[in-house]
């Protein structure tokens, strides 16, 4: 063998030793692949996309199509594509389709369904800002009425501002005649979408669909409190840790952090 490789070497014009060389991995591929792995197996719905911006984030210089090239050797799991949805506005820029165009512009609220582990009823308040992306509330109870909307909106509010619109669709809590009378005193307008077409409130429908797969399919709550806690953790992750496409794979709101104290209900009369 040895002298027939010789002969073919020497035939093509090639170096021996260019047929034996074998790459030297580099010195910091095995930090990396464990930093790799890591964050992998912290944030499992996440992509070798996301995991690359959260590199970055931590001082890694290094390019995508390397984490990438990790992200498969190591057999990673990229999660499924999403399918596509429809447009969010229209080309008229009609209301209720209504693109947002600065932060505090648009709202969108609506409600997840949850059960504790005895299988009794969680119902989740979500409210996001369209613009900025950040997930204002994730207020989680046993059950929530128009009065308590009014409440949840009102401390939301008092910590980011006044919206100048409220998207949702047409449940009973959004359409309640308090609710309506009270946004309008504080000069907020309602948009509700179309029935029967949760795409024309597509920010909210995105988030809920990233919330549920990042975390609520992979918990038990036990109680009430407990899923509070949880939760709420998770909305700070979210808007602070976990890199979001739209925004470039930034954070919502990298610098936010947690209230030291959360303030009382502002309650306004209706």
């Amino acid at each position: 063998m040895g002298h027939a490789e010789r002969r073919i070497c020497r035939a093509l014009h090639l170096s021996r030793s260019s047929i034996r060389y074998a790459a030297q991995p580099r010195a910091d591929e095995a930090p990396l692949t464990g930093a790799i792995i890591e964050l992998a197996c912290q944030y499992g719905r996440y992509g070798y996309r996301r995991i690359h911006a959260m590199l970055e984030a931590q001082g890694w210089e290094l390019s995508r199509s390397r984490v990438e090239r990790i992200w498969k050797l190591e057999g990673l799991k990229v999660p499924v594509k999403q399918p596509k949805r429809g447009r969010l506005w229209l080309a008229d820029g009609s209301c209720i389709r209504m693109r947002p165009e600065y932060a505090n512009h648009v709202w969108s609220w609506d409600f997840v369904m949850e059960r504790t582990h005895d299988g009794r009823v969680l119902k989740i308040l979500v409210l996001i800002d369209e613009f900025t992306r950040r997930c204002l509330v994730l207020h989680v109870a046993r059950q929530i009425r128009s009065n308590d909307v009014i409440d949840i909106l009102a401390e939301a509010m008092v910590a980011y501002g006044v919206p100048a619109y409220l998207r949702s669709d047409n449940g009973p809590e959004m359409v309640a005649k308090n609710l309506r009378r009270w946004l309008a005193s504080v000069g907020s307008k309602t948009l509700y979408i179309e029935p029967g077409s949760p795409w024309e409130n597509g920010y909210c429908e995105s988030f809920n669909g990233k919330f549920r797969d990042e975390l609520l399919n992979g918990e038990i709550f036990y109680t009430l409190r407990e899923a509070q806690v949880i939760i709420e953790r998770w909305r700070h992750q979210y808007n602070t840790v976990r890199p979001h496409s739209s925004l470039k794979y930034r954070p919502p709101a990298p610098q936010a952090t947690l209230p030291a104290t959360t303030p009382a209900p502002l309650r306004l009369a209706a």
